[in-house]
């Protein structure tokens, strides 16, 4: 009954709210079909392709597949738990899943985190009966699942570091290197690396690039050890603090081999490995849905060790407690999705810290854009890549959409699949040239400390900006607005300083009011 409510609600979002920017960008992948992106494999592109193509073009053809993925998830987690322990800790791991945050909303959006996941789980599944009664089959699907996750993410490369420690540090993964089934899994999941080596060599590295080097500065920065609080925000605080002690307590019990090892060294992996990586990588984009592989099969054990460990009614107080507040922080993260979802809905979060910018204001910018057009057919020009995505996913793809060369293109990664699709502002000037363009500017884009400087410079992107109209929704929490003028011809010198760019001076009186 709760997965059945659990999915009626999750349908019921997916169907109505606007894609998050790094969804419409992997819709536009997906109408450019590939062997691989510059910020992503294939797999997210090749799954919304094959839900616009059952169901047609909207919210809902481009999420059902995830949604359907990421209902499998709990029932891997009973399936994982049943084969570790018994049927009574599946199901109880089951609805630990439902209730996990992280895991309880995963498929609402069409997002690489997805089939990542799910396919992590599976590989886990198969790992441990795999090792427990060496069938070719179970190799075979570790090698599927596997290769699954190199098709969907870099991150991929987790799941495979948890696999060889676990097969160097434990005495049971050691004996499994004698075993043909591992190398026929190994194999089969090297071909989930094909996609990725040939998108990479057609684009001279900038997937690896990005994601190993561009977006990571590889400094030791200090205000990443906050990440536990991210965590136990993530998590809901009382269930995180459950599943770290399940893994100290799974640690400690590796000696008894199965499925401890693999329990205990599958989740650490995860936690630990991430926490550190996190120390020096890109601490600038949301990053608290990293470790959740690590916590699945802790939801298998954390039931076992309950039952084993915890006497009396304060103890038990505290486990119900952890689990009702975090399937209460389920219901909340719905509520606020199903609340972004609706303009009036929206509206009532404008005043909170937590408003949904990145969900919002996007049917009004495509409608304004589409009737701008259709009263004056010209070329399309976003500010920013994800205006640019969002406004060709309300467009459907009946017109190109540009995007000027934004600081944001370049740190999402986007920059250079932009050029590859002759999207970007080299190809728009090269081959537009003093055609006029309807350019859209989505001023709340950057952070505050931003937009200015951004702003400033607009006017040496577009010649003689005139503006048609501004749209400010949310109390001013989105500000897009629209200006008609003419492709240039090349750099426009001399540079047009900000206090002379009627572009700026309207963005300054708009926020003035």
């Amino acid at each position: 009954m709760v997965f059945v409510v659990l999915l009626l609600a999750r349908v019921a979002i997916a169907a109505t709210l606007s894609p998050f920017g790094d969804e419409a960008f992997y819709w536009q992948e997906s109408r450019r079909l590939a062997w691989g992106y510059s910020d992503l494999p294939p797999m997210t592109a090749w799954m919304i392709h094959v839900g616009e193509w059952v169901t047609g073009h909207g919210v809902f053809g481009m999420r059902w597949p995830f949604l359907v993925m990421g209902s499998v998830l709990p029932w891997l987690v009973v399936a994982f738990a049943r084969a570790a322990f018994d049927e009574k800790t599946g199901w109880q791991a089951g609805l630990l899943c439902l209730a996990l945050p992280l895991a309880g909303t995963l498929g609402v959006l069409a997002l690489p985190d997805v089939p990542l996941t799910v396919a992590s789980m599976l590989a886990l599944w198969a790992l441990l009966r795999a090792m427990d009664d060496n069938r070719m089959r179970h190799w075979c699907v570790l090698g599927v699942a596997l290769a699954l996750c190199w098709m969907t993410h870099y991150r991929a490369a987790m799941p495979m570091i948890a696999g060889l420690l676990l097969l160097v540090l434990t005495p049971r993964g050691r004996m499994q290197w004698r075993r043909p089934g591992l190398w026929c899994a190994m194999a089969i999941a090297a071909m989930g690396l094909v996609p990725l080596a040939v998108s990479n060599y057609q684009q001279r590295g900038a997937g690896i690039a990005f994601q190993v080097l561009e977006r990571n500065p590889w400094v030791f920065n200090a205000e990443s050890l906050i990440q536990p609080v991210e965590q136990a925000v993530a998590c809901s605080p009382l269930l995180y603090a459950f599943l770290l002690w399940a893994a100290w307590c799974a640690w400690r019990r590796r000696g008894e081999g199965r499925p401890w090892d693999l329990i205990a060294i599958s989740s650490l992996s995860f936690i630990v490995l991430y926490f550190v990586l996190g120390l020096f990588a890109d601490d600038l984009r949301f990053r608290a849905h990293w470790p959740l592989p690590g916590y699945l099969p802790l939801l298998a054990a954390l039931p076992v060790l309950l039952r084993e460990r915890v006497a009396g009614a304060w103890w038990r107080r505290l486990a119900v407690a952890a689990f009702a507040l975090a399937g209460a922080c389920v219901v909340a993260g719905g509520v606020w999705l199903g609340l972004a979802a609706s303009p009036r809905g929206a509206s009532t979060l404008a005043d909170l810290k937590a408003f949904p910018a990145r969900f919002v204001g996007w049917r009004e910018s495509g409608a304004l854009a589409d009737q701008l057009l259709r009263q004056k057919p010209t070329l399309l020009v976003a500010d920013n890549f994800m205006l640019a995505a969002e406004l060709d996913f309300q467009l459907d793809g009946r017109v190109p959409v540009y995007a000027l060369d934004s600081a944001l293109n370049t740190k999402h990664g986007r920059s250079p699949q932009l050029a590859v699709w002759r999207l970007d502002e080299a190809s728009l000037r090269a081959t537009h040239a003093g055609q006029p363009m309807l350019l859209a500017i989505d001023e709340t884009a950057l952070r505050i400390r931003e937009r200015s400087a951004w702003l400033g410079q607009l006017c040496n992107h577009i010649v003689d900006p005139q503006p048609v109209q501004r749209l400010d929704l949310f109390e001013g929490r989105r500000r897009i607005s629209f200006y008609r003028g003419t492709v240039p011809s090349g750099d426009m010198t001399p540079a047009i300083a900000p206090e002379s760019c009627p572009i700026w001076h309207r963005s300054v009186d708009a926020y003035s009011r």
